[in-house]
């Protein structure tokens, strides 16, 4: 058994000057398109006709953050789940709003760890770039003695 499915859009637009001439003469618009896109449809998965759409709304003059917008109001409205929400906040590394505090909590926390990491570990006698290992070691013998 085989299975065969197509997905058409289709735009048609027409523009009539407004004042009966029968010469066209605005420059700014074209007097009729048709726009008819394609694709087989048999295997396309919801990604697939996202992007086919997408392109329809390109081709119709649709902005493109327009329709970036369309599409994450889509996920991020009022109808639906916050649990679906935050399973595509975390497909994407998103942080809903109300998770702003704690994850400004966990960097305040994560900040301080590496300033206390710093003030164990760095010391003010390491040697300059540019020393040679040996240079390095017997400078560095001679500053752990003075200490």
């Amino acid at each position: 058994m085989t299975y065969e499915a197509e997905v058409q859009f289709k735009f048609d637009a027409t523009f009539t000057p407004t004042y009966g001439t029968s010469s066209w003469t605005d420059d700014d618009f074209i007097p009729e398109e048709h726009y008819k896109i394609t694709a087989p449809a048999a295997d396309l998965n919801c990604k697939q006709y996202f992007k086919l759409f997408e392109k329809f709304m390109l081709c119709v003059g649709m902005d493109p953050v327009s329709i970036r917008s369309a599409a994450m109001s889509l996920v991020f409205n009022d109808m639906v789940r916050e649990e679906d929400q935050r399973k595509v906040c975390k497909e994407y590394e998103l942080t809903m709003d109300e998770d702003l505090p704690k994850k400004y909590e966990e960097f305040k926390k994560l900040d301080e760890a590496i300033a206390q990491h710093k003030q164990n570990v760095v010391r003010d006698n390491m040697p300059p770039w540019g020393h040679s290992d040996m240079e390095a070691l017997v400078n560095n013998d001679n500053a752990w003695d003075s200490e």
